[in-house]
């Protein structure tokens, strides 16, 4: 299972800045482009995880990887799915959510969520946890009722952690690590 993915991961080159390697992947980076039958074979895992869910009102994502991922779960499922974007647009319910990274420091904004809003979280890619851990922060203070969180490629072994810190369940799809340089599938 996830075939094209696993393999996918195991060619894709490895750059490493300061102390942090980086994958360059299509799933992750859209570099060099996304082929549908990969984007298929994760869509198709992801979907999986949500119809086991039942009720959810709404996938929600994270800019700007996870917008694919979500774009294409949408129109696979029906749900209509929601960007926490890295622009603030000063609408009404604008929530600010800081986020730090392995490689950076920035605001996302959460916009179109309210309290009660059963919702199923997409991403490309785990890695330090930070975004992840911000954005479960914000929603549970905004009383968001995350059902799952759905990741393609883990990559930082957080998300034990985070699903115990934070009591939601979290699927990743493929677990790797960066060993001399070289992705390695655990």
């Amino acid at each position: 299972m996830l075939e094209l993915l696993k393999k996918s991961l195991l060619e894709a080159p490895v750059v490493k800045k300061g102390d942090y390697y980086y994958v360059v992947h299509p799933i992750t980076d859209g570099v060099p482009y996304i082929e549908k039958e990969l984007l298929d074979e994760v869509t198709d895992a992801m979907k999986k995880e949500i119809d086991k869910l039942g009720d959810v009102d709404r996938i929600v994502t994270i800019e700007a990887m996870g917008i694919p991922l979500a774009s294409v779960l949408s129109m696979k499922t029906g749900l209509p799915f929601t960007i926490i974007r890295k622009r603030q647009y000063g609408l009404p319910g604008e929530v600010s959510v800081e986020q730090v990274t392995g490689y950076s420091k920035s605001k996302l904004y959460i916009n179109g969520l309210k309290k009660g809003d059963k919702v199923v979280i997409v991403d490309d890619v785990l890695s330090t946890g930070g975004t992840l851990k911000a954005v479960l922060t914000a929603l549970k203070e905004m009383k968001v009722n995350v059902k799952k969180v759905i990741i393609a490629v883990d990559k930082g072994k957080f998300a034990e952690r985070i699903e115990k810190d934070f009591s939601v369940p979290i699927k990743t799809l493929v677990n790797i690590d960066v060993l001399n340089g070289k992705v390695v599938i655990q």
